[in-house]
Protein backbone atom coordinates (compact mmCIF):
# COMPACT_ATOMS: atom_id res chain seq x y z
CA UNK A 1 0.00 0.00 0.00
CA UNK A 2 1.42 3.39 -1.04
CA UNK A 3 1.59 5.52 2.11
CA UNK A 4 3.51 8.67 1.14
CA UNK A 5 2.21 12.01 2.34
CA UNK A 6 3.15 15.66 1.91
CA UNK A 7 2.97 18.09 4.85
CA UNK A 8 3.76 21.77 4.59
CA UNK A 9 2.79 25.28 5.55
CA UNK A 10 0.74 27.02 2.89
CA UNK A 11 -1.39 30.12 2.42
CA UNK A 12 -5.11 30.24 1.73
CA UNK A 13 -7.52 33.10 1.06
CA UNK A 14 -9.68 33.32 4.18
CA UNK A 15 -12.45 35.64 5.33
CA UNK A 16 -12.74 38.83 3.28
CA UNK A 17 -9.95 37.60 1.02
CA UNK A 18 -7.28 37.82 3.73
CA UNK A 19 -4.22 35.67 3.10
CA UNK A 20 -3.78 33.45 6.14
CA UNK A 21 -1.35 30.73 7.07
CA UNK A 22 -2.55 27.13 7.06
CA UNK A 23 -0.96 23.74 7.65
CA UNK A 24 -1.67 21.16 4.97
CA UNK A 25 -1.04 17.41 5.00
CA UNK A 26 -2.20 15.39 2.03
CA UNK A 27 -2.04 11.79 1.06
CA UNK A 28 -0.08 11.25 -2.15
CA UNK A 29 -2.44 8.59 -3.45
CA UNK A 30 -4.29 9.35 -6.69
CA UNK A 31 -7.62 9.30 -4.89
CA UNK A 32 -10.37 10.18 -4.93
CA UNK A 33 -10.22 10.85 -1.18
CA UNK A 34 -12.12 12.87 1.37
CA UNK A 35 -10.82 15.91 3.22
CA UNK A 36 -10.80 17.13 6.83
CA UNK A 37 -10.56 20.69 8.12
CA UNK A 38 -8.95 20.68 11.58
CA UNK A 39 -9.90 23.57 13.89
CA UNK A 40 -7.20 24.09 16.50
CA UNK A 41 -7.89 24.60 20.19
CA UNK A 42 -7.64 27.97 21.96
CA UNK A 43 -3.98 27.36 22.90
CA UNK A 44 -3.48 27.70 19.19
CA UNK A 45 -1.93 26.58 15.98
CA UNK A 46 0.69 24.39 17.63
CA UNK A 47 2.92 21.42 16.92
CA UNK A 48 0.61 18.90 18.58
CA UNK A 49 -2.36 19.94 16.45
CA UNK A 50 -0.20 19.86 13.32
CA UNK A 51 0.47 16.24 14.29
CA UNK A 52 -3.28 15.61 14.19
CA UNK A 53 -3.40 17.04 10.64
CA UNK A 54 -0.63 14.63 9.58
CA UNK A 55 -2.45 11.74 11.24
CA UNK A 56 -5.44 12.31 8.97
CA UNK A 57 -3.17 12.26 5.93
CA UNK A 58 -1.63 9.02 7.17
CA UNK A 59 -5.18 7.64 7.41
CA UNK A 60 -5.78 8.46 3.73
CA UNK A 61 -7.34 11.94 3.85
CA UNK A 62 -6.27 15.40 2.75
CA UNK A 63 -6.31 17.65 5.81
CA UNK A 64 -5.75 21.31 6.49
CA UNK A 65 -5.68 23.52 9.58
CA UNK A 66 -6.17 27.26 9.06
CA UNK A 67 -4.36 29.47 11.56
CA UNK A 68 -7.31 31.31 13.08
CA UNK A 69 -4.90 33.60 14.97
CA UNK A 70 -2.84 34.63 11.93
CA UNK A 71 -4.24 38.16 11.70
CA UNK A 72 -3.70 38.97 15.38
CA UNK A 73 -0.22 37.46 15.64
CA UNK A 74 1.36 36.64 12.26
CA UNK A 75 4.47 34.52 12.69
CA UNK A 76 4.20 34.48 16.48
CA UNK A 77 4.96 31.43 18.60
CA UNK A 78 1.77 29.56 19.62
CA UNK A 79 1.93 30.70 23.27
CA UNK A 80 2.37 34.34 22.26
CA UNK A 81 -0.44 34.16 19.71
CA UNK A 82 -2.68 32.54 22.33
CA UNK A 83 -1.97 35.32 24.82
CA UNK A 84 -2.76 38.00 22.25
CA UNK A 85 -6.03 36.39 21.15
CA UNK A 86 -7.09 35.51 24.69
CA UNK A 87 -6.63 39.15 25.73
CA UNK A 88 -9.02 40.12 22.94
CA UNK A 89 -11.65 37.61 24.06
CA UNK A 90 -11.13 35.14 21.21
CA UNK A 91 -11.75 35.44 17.48
CA UNK A 92 -15.08 36.47 15.87
CA UNK A 93 -17.45 33.63 15.01
CA UNK A 94 -18.27 34.95 11.54
CA UNK A 95 -14.59 35.10 10.66
CA UNK A 96 -14.04 31.52 11.87
CA UNK A 97 -16.89 30.30 9.68
CA UNK A 98 -15.49 32.09 6.63
CA UNK A 99 -11.94 30.83 7.26
CA UNK A 100 -13.17 27.24 7.60
CA UNK A 101 -15.30 27.60 4.47
CA UNK A 102 -12.18 28.74 2.61
CA UNK A 103 -10.24 25.74 3.94
CA UNK A 104 -13.07 23.43 2.88
CA UNK A 105 -13.02 24.88 -0.62
CA UNK A 106 -9.24 24.52 -0.79
CA UNK A 107 -9.54 20.79 -0.01
CA UNK A 108 -12.28 20.37 -2.60
CA UNK A 109 -10.01 21.97 -5.21
CA UNK A 110 -7.23 19.39 -4.82
CA UNK A 111 -6.90 17.07 -7.79
CA UNK A 112 -7.39 13.89 -5.74
CA UNK A 113 -10.45 15.15 -3.83
CA UNK A 114 -13.74 13.31 -3.94
CA UNK A 115 -15.60 16.50 -2.97
CA UNK A 116 -16.43 15.34 0.57
CA UNK A 117 -15.07 17.41 3.47
CA UNK A 118 -15.48 16.97 7.20
CA UNK A 119 -14.54 19.25 10.07
CA UNK A 120 -13.13 18.46 13.52
CA UNK A 121 -12.30 20.70 16.46
CA UNK A 122 -10.95 20.38 19.97
CA UNK A 123 -11.94 22.42 23.05
CA UNK A 124 -12.91 25.88 21.70
CA UNK A 125 -12.52 24.28 18.27
CA UNK A 126 -15.24 21.81 19.23
CA UNK A 127 -17.64 24.68 19.80
CA UNK A 128 -16.50 26.22 16.52
CA UNK A 129 -17.10 22.88 14.78
CA UNK A 130 -20.72 22.95 15.98
CA UNK A 131 -20.97 26.57 14.81
CA UNK A 132 -19.49 25.78 11.38
CA UNK A 133 -21.63 22.69 10.83
CA UNK A 134 -24.73 24.80 11.53
CA UNK A 135 -23.57 27.65 9.28
CA UNK A 136 -22.17 26.16 6.05
CA UNK A 137 -22.36 22.93 4.06
CA UNK A 138 -20.11 20.23 5.54
CA UNK A 139 -20.31 16.45 5.06
CA UNK A 140 -19.45 15.30 8.61
CA UNK A 141 -18.52 17.08 11.85
CA UNK A 142 -16.65 15.90 14.95
CA UNK A 143 -16.90 17.92 18.17
CA UNK A 144 -14.19 16.91 20.64
CA UNK A 145 -15.24 18.21 24.07
CA UNK A 146 -16.35 21.58 22.74
CA UNK A 147 -17.17 23.90 25.62
CA UNK A 148 -19.80 26.64 25.55
CA UNK A 149 -22.06 25.13 22.90
CA UNK A 150 -24.87 25.28 25.44
CA UNK A 151 -23.74 27.86 28.00
CA UNK A 152 -21.69 31.06 28.03
CA UNK A 153 -18.18 31.14 29.54
CA UNK A 154 -18.11 32.00 33.25
CA UNK A 155 -17.93 35.63 34.26
CA UNK A 156 -14.35 36.83 34.45
CA UNK A 157 -13.05 34.36 31.87
CA UNK A 158 -12.37 37.16 29.41
CA UNK A 159 -13.86 35.11 26.56
CA UNK A 160 -16.52 36.61 24.29
CA UNK A 161 -17.96 33.26 23.18
CA UNK A 162 -21.73 32.92 23.11
CA UNK A 163 -23.77 29.70 23.05
CA UNK A 164 -24.47 28.25 19.61
CA UNK A 165 -27.14 25.73 20.58
CA UNK A 166 -29.86 27.88 18.97
CA UNK A 167 -28.29 27.13 15.58
CA UNK A 168 -29.08 23.40 15.91
CA UNK A 169 -32.01 23.45 13.43
CA UNK A 170 -29.47 24.42 10.73
CA UNK A 171 -27.05 21.53 11.33
CA UNK A 172 -25.99 20.46 7.83
CA UNK A 173 -24.44 17.04 8.43
CA UNK A 174 -24.00 14.05 10.74
CA UNK A 175 -22.34 15.04 14.03
CA UNK A 176 -20.05 12.97 16.26
CA UNK A 177 -19.40 14.17 19.80
CA UNK A 178 -16.52 12.80 21.89
CA UNK A 179 -16.51 13.77 25.57
CA UNK A 180 -14.92 12.95 28.92
CA UNK A 181 -17.01 11.84 31.87
CA UNK A 182 -14.94 14.02 34.22
CA UNK A 183 -15.15 17.17 32.07
CA UNK A 184 -16.72 20.31 33.48
CA UNK A 185 -17.07 22.21 30.18
CA UNK A 186 -18.98 20.49 28.75
CA UNK A 187 -20.20 18.35 31.62
CA UNK A 188 -22.19 15.15 30.99
CA UNK A 189 -25.30 17.08 32.03
CA UNK A 190 -24.60 19.66 29.33
CA UNK A 191 -23.99 17.08 26.61
CA UNK A 192 -27.26 15.37 27.54
CA UNK A 193 -29.09 18.67 26.97
CA UNK A 194 -27.33 19.14 23.63
CA UNK A 195 -28.38 15.62 22.64
CA UNK A 196 -31.95 16.43 23.58
CA UNK A 197 -31.88 19.49 21.33
CA UNK A 198 -30.49 17.42 18.46
CA UNK A 199 -33.25 14.84 19.01
CA UNK A 200 -35.84 17.60 19.04
CA UNK A 201 -34.80 18.67 15.55
CA UNK A 202 -34.34 15.16 14.15
CA UNK A 203 -30.59 15.48 13.59
CA UNK A 204 -28.24 12.57 12.91
CA UNK A 205 -25.66 12.42 15.70
CA UNK A 206 -23.60 10.06 17.87
CA UNK A 207 -22.26 11.01 21.31
CA UNK A 208 -19.62 8.99 23.18
CA UNK A 209 -18.53 9.78 26.72
CA UNK A 210 -15.38 8.12 28.07
CA UNK A 211 -14.83 7.20 31.72
CA UNK A 212 -11.65 8.27 33.53
CA UNK A 213 -11.24 11.12 31.05
CA UNK A 214 -11.73 14.85 31.36
CA UNK A 215 -11.23 17.85 29.13
CA UNK A 216 -8.41 17.55 26.60
CA UNK A 217 -7.97 13.79 26.70
CA UNK A 218 -6.68 13.74 23.09
CA UNK A 219 -3.84 16.18 23.93
CA UNK A 220 -0.69 14.04 23.89
CA UNK A 221 1.48 16.98 25.03
CA UNK A 222 -0.59 17.84 28.12
CA UNK A 223 -1.19 16.26 31.54
CA UNK A 224 -4.87 15.63 30.76
CA UNK A 225 -3.97 13.12 28.01
CA UNK A 226 -5.72 9.78 28.55
CA UNK A 227 -4.35 7.09 26.19
CA UNK A 228 -7.27 4.67 26.51
CA UNK A 229 -9.92 7.29 25.77
CA UNK A 230 -7.83 8.83 22.99
CA UNK A 231 -7.19 5.48 21.32
CA UNK A 232 -10.87 4.57 21.38
CA UNK A 233 -11.81 8.08 20.28
CA UNK A 234 -9.51 7.94 17.26
CA UNK A 235 -10.96 4.60 16.21
CA UNK A 236 -14.48 5.97 16.55
CA UNK A 237 -13.89 9.17 14.61
CA UNK A 238 -12.01 7.44 11.78
CA UNK A 239 -14.85 4.94 11.43
CA UNK A 240 -17.32 7.85 11.41
CA UNK A 241 -15.40 9.69 8.70
CA UNK A 242 -15.02 6.44 6.78
CA UNK A 243 -18.80 6.22 6.52
CA UNK A 244 -19.43 9.85 5.62
CA UNK A 245 -16.41 11.02 3.60
CA UNK A 246 -15.69 8.05 1.36
CA UNK A 247 -18.27 8.68 -1.38
CA UNK A 248 -17.52 10.33 -4.68
CA UNK A 249 -18.78 13.80 -5.45
CA UNK A 250 -22.27 13.66 -6.91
Amino acid sequence: MYDALLAETTTISGAEGDSIEAYLARTMTAGPVGGVVVIHHLPGYDAATKGIVRRFADAGYNAIMPNLFHREAPGAAPDDAYATVRAQGGVPDDRVVADVAAARDYLRSLTNSNGKVGVIGFCSGGRQTYLVACSIEIDAAVDCYGGFVLNSPPAGSGLNMTPVIELTPNLSCPLLGLFGEEDKAPSPEETAKIAAELDKHGKHYEFHTYPDAGHGFFATDRPMYRPAAATEGWATLLEFYGRHLSGKES
